[in-house]
């Protein structure tokens, strides 16, 4: 059998910025380079040139995109870049005309044609080396399960239908057979991802599909309810607050599914929420967040605002504040309004200062710690499920069904040192903080 001696192999280095719904592509564009034969590199000088996968969402993600795109350069010399920052290829060329090749986001095919361009495959590729659930960039346990593409809203803020474009579902069928390869190679915790989690299938008319002979809707619930059966923790994120969302409370109740709901509210201001051309408004969510809590009390709720949105004042700010004081969301971001090239809120009258903007922003997230405090205080003693992602010298770091990976709080386990990562088990909570918990696998042992 032929062989290819191992620095003949050609190399690529990756870099991936930007949100889980990027690092998928990453995972994508990975598992077909060592399908072809390709080894990844562990740095820029073993090589022989490098994939930039960019995030363009807002200023400070340009600005770290062409940082990245920079250093990729100056430290290889042969670069190819993709990507929602590629999607303004005149952008990259500006400040980088010595790349080899701009794509946009979700183009594997492109950017393996651009790589086959500068960098041919072996000839004898190495399939074998391919585990059956592609390569994934998260640890063993956990993974991103991206249902869709692209966005049929058009907030005034955001620029992702430009760079993404409409939403496109996938076929529940093929999610729930890549769901399936993923729990068999290990995965521990699904966490599912698009633009616009609930609005899942609207584009194929939430059409039939079929999985291991099912019949299975293209439609959120009946794709939660299915993947709740794979034996995974299965966690929502990007979920927009429509009225059929309601179905999804008695799977979480029913611990089908987690009890988690991150749901972008952005903001509470009737007046702000039509400026920004949201789908949702805040008395609404109000009473549906009464109503969920009512059917599941276990739910744990995540939103993201802006604070400093054009046109916001200090009224406007101040329904904001209130909101969450009646809402008690478990966990919340918050960012200052940044002016993304091409989104149409730039457009509006009177941007509000930065300093103005920052002071909101950290108003409302001392506001939010203490409502995070009070809630996280009520855990105290309780006997609750992790799912560990690490062991130090000071135990085990886990996260509850309340804490989405890397956005959320964390379970300390103070006695967790002979644990293994991806474990599930019970401990019981000795301590709370604002974000944090502290637990042990035996509180008689403290």
């Amino acid at each position: 059998m032929s062989s290819t001696p191992m620095r003949d192999i050609p190399r690529v280095g990756f870099v991936s910025l930007g949100c889980p719904k990027a690092l998928v592509d990453s995972e994508h564009i990975l598992t077909r380079l060592r399908a072809e034969g390709y080894h990844v590199a562990p740095d820029y000088h073993s090589a022989d040139l490098v994939v930039v996968n960019t995030c363009g969402f807002i200023d400070a993600a340009v600005e770290e995109s062409l940082d990245a795109i920079g250093e990729a350069l100056a430290e290889n010399g042969r670069v190819i870049v993709t990507g929602c920052l590629g999607a303004k290829g005149d952008t990259v060329l500006a400040h980088h005309p010595q790349v080899l090749a701009v794509t946009g986001p979700h183009a594997a095919a492109e950017v393996m044609e651009h790589i086959h361009d500068h960098l041919p495959p072996p000839a004898d590729p190495y399939t074998s080396l391919i585990p059956p659930q592609g390569l994934k960039l998260t640890p063993r346990h956990y993974a991103y399960l991206k249902i869709s593409e692209g966005c049929n809203h058009r907030c005034t803020f955001c620029i992702i239908p430009g760079l993404r474009g409409d939403l496109v579902s996938r076929p529940a069928g093929e999610v729930l057979g890549e769901a399936e390869h993923l729990v068999a190679a290990g995965v521990r915790e699904l966490n599912v991802i698009s633009q616009d989690t609930s609005a899942y299938g609207l584009d194929l008319k939430y059409r039939t599909s079929f999985w291991n002979g099912r019949p299975v809707k293209t439609r959120i619930t009946e794709l939660a309810r299915a993947l709740g059966g794979l034996g995974a923790w299965v966690r929502l994120l990007y979920v927009y607050p429509y009225p059929h969302v309601d179905e999804l409370i008695p799977l979480m109740a029913e611990g089908h599914i987690l009890p988690y709901l991150d749901m972008p509210l952005q903001h509470a201001s009737p007046r702000i929420l039509r400026l920004m051309k949201r789908p949702a408004h805040a008395e609404n969510a109000l009473a549906r967040i009464r109503a969920w809590r009512e059917t599941c009390p276990g739910l744990t709720l995540r939103s993201t605002f802006i604070a400093g949105f054009p046109g916001e004042t200090e009224e406007d700010f101040r329904q904001l504040l209130e909101f969450l004081e009646a809402a008690e969301l478990d966990r919340v971001g918050c960012f200052t309004y940044s002016p993304v090239e091409g989104a149409a809120a730039n457009a509006l009258p009177d941007p509000v200062p930065e300093e103005v903007k920052a002071e909101r922003r950290d108003r409302l997230m001392e506001l939010q710690a203490g409502i995070s405090a009070r809630r996280l205080a009520r855990r105290l003693g309780q006997r609750i499920e992790v799912l560990v992602d690490a062991v130090t010298e000071d135990g085990a770091v886990a996260r509850s069904a309340a804490d989405a990976p890397e956005i959320d709080g964390v379970v300390l386990v103070e006695d967790g040192h002979g644990l293994e990562p991806g474990a599930r088990v019970e401990v019981t909570v000795t301590d709370t903080g604002e974000y944090d918990l502290w637990a042990r696998l035996d509180p008689g042992a403290a």
